[in-house]
This record gives C-alpha cells, structure tokens and sequence, in this order.
C-alpha cells in the first residue's frame, strides 16, 4: 500500500471515532446543543487546520469537482478571493453564505467537527464550547455532555507519518491549503 493511501485509510479510521465520540455528546447534549445547519456562527475568520485536515479538504475539493463542477467552482472562487486576504469576520472558502452550508463538509477539519459540544482533545485540560450552546448551563451540567476525541492519539501518529512522506508538516489554513 502506498504510504499516502495508509494515511487515507487511517485518516477514515479516525475521523469514524472522531464522529463517533461527537454523536455521543450531541446525544447527550439535547438541547443544550443550538449548532445547526446554516449556524455559520464558528465559520468566519482564518483558523489554523492540521496539514491532515488540509490532505482531507483537498481530498473532497477533487471529489467535489467530480460530481459537481459548479460548486467546486465556487468554492475555487472563493479560495481565490480568501488567500490573499482574510480578516477575522470573512466567512470560510468553504462556506456557501447562500445555503449557509459547508460545501466540503464531508471533508471538513477536526476543529470544525469538534465545534459545538463539549470537548476535549487527548489529554487537554480544557473544555471547549461553542459561545452559543449550553447558555445558562452549570459545570456539571456541560461536564455531563463532554466528548474526549483522540485518546489515543491517532491523529499525531497519521500527521508524524504524512510528514515523514510528503513532507507536509506544520499548520495552515483552509484557504492556504485549498489555494495550492
């Protein structure tokens, strides 16, 4: 197997336990959780994205234009427009502002899959929450519906083995991965 096709293959492995832990604590969540489609709330300014989020995004861009030219089209556009400048209001390349949708959501990063819930990455201390849920929740209450992704941490094990191939190491951005 090709050593970029055994990142691809582990890269689908994670994000199944990514996506897993994060259904659990939407689950757990109820209504406390206010993210929904076209909430674009966490979709604006430049936010740094792992090289392996910007493998995947690049990944679902290509698909994207495989089966729909005209979006992937637009979301070139919109790269195009965001590289050269992007300030902490602009919505994400990726974002379609008419449907409020990601248009490579599929792809999307781990941050942007964490957003929302409670969660705690590996062995972090702190718990992230979106601004917009769990308003007038207690500690217990938000410690309750907590997600832990990446216990084992798969996702520095799958970046450590795209740098050693590609060369790919660092952050970036979803408009600078998306540009090249």
């Amino acid at each position: 197997m090709e050593p970029c096709e055994s990142i691809d293959s582990g890269d689908r492995a994670f994000l199944q336990v990514v996506d897993a832990a994060l259904a659990e604590a939407a689950r757990r969540s109820g209504p406390w959780l206010v993210c929904r489609a076209g909430c674009t709330e966490c979709c604006l300014g430049p936010f740094p994205i792992t090289q392996l989020d910007a493998r995947r995004l690049r990944l679902g861009l290509a698909e994207l234009e495989a089966h729909d030219p005209g979006r992937a089209a637009s979301v070139r556009e919109r790269v195009r427009q965001a590289a050269g400048q992007m300030g902490d209001d602009d919505p994400c390349p990726a974002l379609d502002l008419a449907s409020g949708l990601c248009d490579l959501y599929a792809a999307r990063p781990i941050l942007c899959r964490a957003f929302g819930p409670p969660v705690r990455c590996g062995s972090e201390e702190d718990l992230a929450v979106c601004e917009l849920c769990f308003q007038g929740a207690s500690d217990s209450e938000i410690a309750a519906c907590e997600a832990v992704i990446d216990r084992d941490g798969l996702e520095s094990a799958l970046l450590d083995r795209l740098d050693q191939s590609t060369g790919a190491c660092g952050e970036t951005t979803v408009a600078l991965a998306l540009s090249t």
